[in-house]
C-alpha cells in the first residue's frame, strides 16, 4: 500500500475523546491536519470542535470523511463496535484507508481487525500508548506499534505529533503485546510506590522530604515521580482509570495463561485493584491503589 501523509491534505478521523484522546487529536489538528471526530458524548468533543474539527454521528461517518481513522476508546468490546460494527469505521472505509487503534486492547482482536481490513484493501495498525493524561497533553507518549512496516513509517508525522518514544514492534498484535509488557511493569511498581508511601506515613516521616531522597536513585520510577506527589496531595483524579487498568491486567493474564506463564505479581496487583474498584474507585486514577492498601492496613489516608 502506497501512503503519503501530509498535514493540510491528509484527512484524519478520531473516535473517542476521553482523558487522553482529546489531547492527542488536538495535537494533530495543531499540526495542520483536518479532523472529523466522534464520541459517545458529543459535549466531550467541544474543545476539538472549537479548534475546527467536524462532528460525525457514527464511526462509519468518520471513516467516510477520512483517509486515516484513529480510535482510543475503553474496552475491547468498544474497539470491536467502533471498528467492526455495522456503523463502525471499517464499514465506511474505502481501499487505501488506514485504521489505527490506540486503545489498549486484545492482541487477538488487533489481528482480527487487520485481517478484516485487509480483505477490503484497508490497512490496520495497533498502536497503544503509555504516558497517561500528562503524556497526552504534552505530546510525550510512548507509542508501541504493530502492523505493516511501510504503513507505520508513512504515519510518522502523526506519531511525532503525539509522542516522543515511537517504536515499531512487529506485525499486527505486536503493539498490543508490548503494551501488556508495559502494564505488567506498572502493576507491581504501583504496589511498591503505594506501600512505600504508606510506610513513610506510619513512620511519621515528611512524605515530600522522603521523596527528595528516594525519587532520584535506584528506587525512582515514572510512577513515583509523577503519581507520588498526587498520592501525597490526596488527589486521585484519573490520569488513567482504575477500571481500564483492571481490563488491561485481565488481558495480560489471559495472554499469560494461553502461553502457560505464571505471573503471580501481576495476579496479586489485579486482585488488589479489583478490591479498589469494589470500594467505589473504578473511575479514579490508578494511584488510588493507595486507598485500598491503606484500608487493608486500617490507616485513614490523608496524605500530607
Amino acid at each position: 500500500m502506497s501512503l503519503k501523509i501530509v498535514p493540510g491534505e491528509t484527512k484524519i478521523g478520531w473516535i473517542g475523546v476521553g482523558v487522553m484522546g482529546s489531547s492527542m487529536c488536538g495535537h494533530l489538528i495543531d499540526k495542520g491536519f483536518s479532523a472529523t471526530v466522534y464520541t459517545r458524548t458529543k459535549s466531550k468533543a467541544d474543545a476539538l470542535l472549537a479548534k475546527g474539527a467536524t462532528w460525525a454521528a457514527t464511526p462509519k461517518e468518520v471513516a467516510q470523511q477520512s483517509d486515516v481513522v484513529f480510535a482510543i476508546v475503553g474496552f475491547p468490546s468498544d474497539v470491536r463496535e467502533v471498528m467492526l460494527g455495522a456503523d463502525g469505521a471499517l464499514a465506511g472505509c474505502k481501499a487505501g484507508n488506514v485504521l489505527v487503534d490506540m486503545t489498549t486492547s486484545e492482541p487477538s482482536l488487533a489481528v482480527e481487525i487487520a485481517e478484516a481490513a485487509g480483505a477490503q484493501g484497508v490497512a490496520s495498525v495497533d498502536a497503544p500508548v503509555s504516558g497517561g493524561d500528562v503524556g497526552a497533553r504534552e505530546a510525550r507518549l510512548s507509542i508501541m506499534i504493530g502492523g505493516d512496516k511501510a504503513v507505520v513509517d508513512a504515519l510518522q508525522p502523526c506519531w511525532e505529533a503525539m509522542g516522543k518514544t515511537i517504536v515499531y514492534q512487529g506485525p499486527a498484535g505486536a503493539g498490543q503485546h508490548t503494551k501488556m509488557v508495559n502494564q505488567t511493569l506498572i502493576a507491581s511498581n504501583m504496589i511498591g510506590v503505594c506501600e512505600a508511601l504508606l510506610y513513610a506515613h506510619q513512620a511519621g516521616l515528611d512524605l515530600e522530604t522522603v521523596m527528595q531522597s528516594v525519587g532520584s536513585g535506584a528506587a525512582g520510577s515514572w510512577s513515583l515521580a509523577n503519581l507520588g506527589p498526587r498520592i501525597i496531595a490526596n488527589n486521585f483524579d484519573p490520569g488513567f482509570f482504575v477500571e481500564h487498568f483492571i481490563k488491561d491486567m485481565g488481558i495480560a493474564l489471559d495472554e499469560a495463561k494461553r502461553m502457560q506463564l505464571a505471573l503471580p505479581g501481576l495476579a496479586l496487583a489485579h486482585q488488589l485493584y479489583i478490591a479498589l474498584q469494589a470500594q467505589g474507585h473504578g473511575r479514579d486514577g490508578t494511584h488510588a491503589l493507595q486507598l485500598a492498601l491503606s484500608s487493608l492496613a486500617g490507616v485513614d489516608w490523608k496524605g500530607r
